[in-house]
């Protein structure tokens, strides 16, 4: 198989990046990722990871395909894009504080397609403990001037901001 790109931007700033998708050692995220791009949605910043910016969407996969932990990590290095999958159930408490955004009108799972944009991340909430997710791609080019937007998010806001990820 040939190599496949995605494109991850913060749209409102008008900043892109390409990502690889990494088929060898995450295939079947790969595949439900690829199959239904394009994706995105309200950018949040992470409150426990540190340095994530990441978009709820709900579940894609179809019944059957949803993928299992593949490429696992805790501690994802810059330019990673990650992929979780969690229950209505869990991202609805008021201390996540997403509301509505959590259910997905009514969807029972919901995916975080996560981009971590610098060093030093742990993936550890201090509601449930460890929260591995599959490490589907890694950024080749664009980190850089990616990763000034993401802080620039962090420190003005993410109020209308929106995270997307297309085929490129």
């Amino acid at each position: 198989m040939s190599d496949r790109f995605v494109e991850v931007s913060l749209d409102k700033r008008g900043v892109a990046c390409t990502a690889r998708l990494l088929d060898d050692k995450a295939p079947a995220t790969c595949a439900a990722v690829w199959d239904a791009l394009p994706l995105g949605g309200d950018v949040y910043h992470a409150k426990y990871a540190r340095n994530e910016i990441y978009a709820l969407v709900p579940s894609f996969a179809p019944e059957g395909a949803v993928p299992g932990l593949e490429n696992p990590t805790v501690t994802p290095i810059p330019g990673d894009l990650v992929y979780f999958a969690f229950a209505d159930w869990q991202l609805g408490t008021a201390s996540h504080g997403y509301g509505a955004a959590a259910s997905h009108a009514g969807h029972r799972a919901v995916v975080d397609l996560a981009f971590f944009y610098e060093r030093n991340n742990l993936l550890l909430n201090a509601d449930t403990g460890w929260v591995p997710g599959s490490v589907f791609g890694t950024v080749v080019d664009g980190l850089d001037r990616f990763a000034d937007a993401c802080q620039d998010l962090w420190r003005r806001g993410a109020e209308g901001e929106t995270l997307s990820y297309r085929r490129a």
